[in-house]
């Protein structure tokens, strides 16, 4: 069977519209929200009293069924007509979560409601990916990501210091209120966007389904054998394989060394990469417009090796933030291109949204590793050994972007015309 489809595309949806900062209050408070989890999570369940092994299991347990989520999920978002119900419900559940975690810390239920918040992890962002390109199509697509990961960054900044306002005014028990009374302006914001607002072929990757019934799609084993695909989920697993041990290696190595104001030393490590990604969202968006995606990827990937190394030769905490600005760097283009390259790769494919779970299996897989590999060395070898390995292993996922990943960037923005529409072929209903 062989469909017919074309380049995406969308009528022009104005900046002022309401769909659209409905999407912008989405990407803060959903973020705002997620900022109450995290190592909030393990401090309060130690203040109350729980063994340190019961607070790993809970964790971990959430951490791998996010991780065993991402396909399905992207499955389910290829399948489910409205993407904003999927928000709604993935939004709830998060909300549940931090009520249980506030009113009844038990075992069980704390066991429940984190499994239930990772099940979230494999639908809530891509879930947020499709509505933006079902609402103003791919021509805007990469603008839009940029805004999205500003509102984003700034949610989790916003929620970071009124989590920690609340936690040392109050409790660690009510940040955890306060996170699901946050609950209240991400639906408000969530209401502003109409489901007839968000073309639903477009938000799968089938830009010309306009029907009820589900629009034609590639076979699965075709997806599985684009090269592009593949090289993409290569370097995104390599560079987390890297990246997410530098924070917690860095803040190991500041206690060891008996940092005066290490907490707060940290805490700035955080904070500095979501001011960049804030300020810096928009402008990689119409940057990948009008340089590519490949530059911005080089950019985003060589940022890594040189922030490892950074951290492997300087002791000084000031030089260590200014260091950590390059975190921001990268965290800025995988924000806005991880989406808008699988938008590149998917056109037409109807798997977008599978394919984001593809990649966000490649990523959670290396990221899972990283902590545990990082810390072996570390702990042999000292962390300057630790975060060496973590440069080398960045060095080669910048090499296998710089060498492998070709750009995907479609003709269509680099002439400013239109692409013939080609057919489609090897298609599943």
């Amino acid at each position: 069977m062989s469909v017919t489809t074309g380049s995406f595309g969308t009528a022009h949806v104005p900046a002022s519209s309401p769909r659209l900062h409905g999407l912008d209050g989405v990407n803060f408070f959903l973020a705002a929200i997620l900022a109450g989890f995290g190592p909030y999570v393990a401090a309060y369940l130690a203040d109350q009293k729980w063994a340190q092994a019961d607070i790993g299991f809970v964790l971990t347990a959430s951490s791998v069924t996010g991780l065993l989520s991402q396909v399905p999920g992207g499955e389910l978002l290829d399948r489910v007509r409205s993407k904003r119900a999927l928000v709604a419900v993935g939004a709830g559940i998060v909300i549940l979560s931090a009520l249980i975690i506030a009113i009844r810390p038990s075992f069980p239920l704390v066991s429940i409601g984190l499994v239930l918040q990772g099940v979230t992890g494999g639908f809530l962002g891509p879930a947020i990916a499709a509505i933006s390109l079902g609402l103003v199509g791919y021509s805007a697509l990469a603008e839009r990501l940029g805004r999205n990961q500003r509102f984003a960054s700034t949610g989790a900044l916003v929620g970071a210091g009124l989590m920690g306002l609340v936690g040392y005014l109050l409790s660690y028990q009510a940040i955890f209120v306060v996170a699901a009374a946050l609950g209240l302006p991400l639906f408000a914001a969530l209401s502003r966007i109409r489901a007839a607002d968000i073309h639903f072929g477009q938000s799968c990757g089938a830009p010309n389904h306009h029907g009820p019934e589900q629009p034609p799609r590639i076979r699965r084993p075709a997806l599985w054998q684009d090269s592009r695909l593949l090289v993409f989920s290569v370097c995104l697993f390599l560079f987390q394989l890297a990246n997410a041990s530098v924070l917690p290696l860095a803040g190991e190595a500041l206690v060891h060394e008996s940092q005066a104001g290490s907490s707060l030393i940290l805490s700035a490590l955080i904070i500095v990469p979501l001011i960049i990604v804030a300020l810096m969202a928009p402008w990689a968006g119409r940057r990948a417009q009008s340089w590519g995606r490949r530059p911005l990827l080089l950019i985003g990937f060589a940022a890594l090796p040189i922030r490892a190394l950074g951290f492997a030769l300087i002791s000084d905490p000031l030089l260590l933030v200014g260091v950590q600005v390059l975190d921001g760097v990268s965290a800025t283009v995988l924000g806005v291109l991880t989406a808008l390259v699988i938008a590149d790769i998917t056109s037409g494919t109807g798997r977008f949204n599978l394919a984001q779970g593809i990649v966000g299996t490649a990523s959670g897989i290396g990221a899972s590793l990283s902590t545990a590999l990082s810390g072996l060395v570390a702990e042999r070898l000292g962390s300057g050994a630790g975060f060496s390995c973590i440069a080398a292993t960045a060095l080669l996922a910048t090499i296998v972007v710089l060498l492998l990943m070709p750009e995907t960037r479609p003709q269509t923005e680099r002439s400013g015309g239109h692409v013939a529409e080609r057919p489609v072929t090897n298609t599943t209903p």
